[in-house]
């Protein structure tokens, strides 16, 4: 059987982020009928938004799988998981009660979670060094293209007056994407990257050169330290922002703005359209090319000015300010945080512990978000939108300075190049 081609890996290693994305999107599109139908308080609204595919779930998937696909292959995890992925999605599709949808959400989310562990790593471990980012990129693409889908056919059944029927139709359309997409992989090879450092390690085991390989190394090895602080400083910050945005934007301009359950989705199908043509000519194509310190330095702004559009009077705040906001979110939804973290986080670490190193942070940037995204209503329904805001334009300026101040080195660079940079002859 010949080999698939690159390019064919990076498009199906990517369609997790479509379902990943679509996932959230989906739940904070239907969250208001949810909690009509089911009764549900915002307490109930808070479990749901922090325990599944955005937050906990997510965390607890990506922590887990992440150290599996170091130890046993990517593909053992990027295969199979999405059989889970499915059952938990058909929980959600027929739920009649709170425990059934929670339930069905929270293996939605652990699922997902796995899944970008082994997906983003095989991509950049697939990826030319020269076009790292133009791969990378793919992942962030169909991460913006997912929730752009599922918001627009929510537009579409909420027009049409389908209700409830509506959002479990479009969570059904993300369980047939799902079940293509692990048709597909069932051909796709193990990660030649992994395979060829498996055997290396396996070697100097064997000569003693090495002790056998510890999950702990992330923390006791300084080089591993530095690049995990990174990563969290960069994307769990950022993410409780984004995680915001994502799964309770809907939410926020029904109940700040005021505006239809109609309008409260297109804005944010909006907001991810831009996120894909964001992705495509500004991360895509100048990160492989130009300075990514200045590349994200400028999309990173863009998110402090699109939180703190929030803050302005209630007098001003109109569908162009809306509109605004959509924009610059989506600009940096598609080339900012996320999508420098994934290449990063591929980056900065040997095989041997890249996909637990992506796991663990992203464990904590989820699990931190399941957090506050149980807060955020609660805080919503007492204090209003303004304290929220003012706290999200903090979050995104921390991130922010962070990134933009220890922004490495690795454009055009090799994976070995960066390791040996890193780490020289040691561990």
């Amino acid at each position: 059987m010949s080999q698939p081609s690159t390019w064919t890996k990076t498009i199906v290693a990517s369609m997790t982020s479509y379902i990943d994305a679509g996932s959230i999107v989906a739940g904070g599109a239907g969250v208001m009928l949810w909690q009509e139908y089911l009764g549900m308080d915002e307490y109930k609204v808070g479990f749901f938004s922090a325990l599944g595919p955005n937050a906990l779930g997510a965390a607890i998937g990506a922590l887990i799988g992440g150290r599996i696909c170091d130890l046993y292959g990517r593909k053992l995890v990027y295969t199979y998981d999405l059989v889970f992925y499915i059952l938990g999605m058909l929980l959600v599709i027929f739920a009649v009660n709170f425990p059934m949808l929670l339930i069905g959400y929270i293996i939605v989310g652990i699922s997902v979670g796995a899944d970008v562990a082994a997906s983003w790593t095989l991509i950049a471990e697939n990826a030319p060094a020269e076009n790292r980012a133009r791969h990378c990129g793919t992942a962030q693409f169909m991460w913006a293209l997912g929730p752009c889908v599922v918001l627009m056919l929510s537009a579409i059944v909420n027009y049409f007056g389908l209700g409830l029927l509506g959002n479990r139709l479009v969570f059904a359309h993300l369980a047939v994407i799902a079940f293509i997409v692990w048709i597909m992989r069932l051909r796709m090879p193990e990660s030649e990257e992994w395979k060829s450092n498996k055997e290396k390690e396996k070697e100097l085991i064997a000569s003693g050169v090495w002790q056998k390989t510890s999950y702990w190394d992330l923390f006791t090895n300084r080089v591993n330290l530095r690049g995990l602080l990174l990563l969290i400083g960069v994307y769990m910050i950022w993410n409780l922002s984004a995680g915001t945005m994502g799964g309770l934007l809907p939410y926020i301009y029904s109940n700040a703005g005021g505006l239809s359950t109609t309008a409260s989705q297109a804005l944010p199908a909006l907001l991810f359209g831009t996120s894909c043509l964001a992705t495509l000519f500004i991360f895509m194509t100048l990160a492989d090319k130009y300075s990514r310190r200045v590349i994200f330095c400028v999309v990173a702004n863009l998110f402090i000015l699109a939180w703190g559009l929030f803050l302005l009077p209630a007098a001003w705040m109109g569908m162009p300010v809306f509109v605004m906001i959509a924009v610059l979110m989506g600009i940096n939804n598609g080339s900012g945080q996320q999508a420098f973290y994934q290449m990063w986080a591929a980056e900065m670490f040997p095989a041997r512990y890249r996909a637990a190193a992506q796991g663990f942070s992203f464990f904590t940037a989820r699990f931190c978000l399941s957090i506050w995204l149980f807060i955020v209503p609660v805080l919503m329904a007492k204090s209003g939108m303004t304290i929220v805001a003012v706290i999200l334009v903090a979050f995104a300026a921390i991130s922010m300075l962070i990134g933009t101040i220890f922004c490495p080195n690795t454009a055009g660079k090799t994976l070995e190049q960066i390791e040996n940079e890193r780490y020289g002859g040691g561990k």
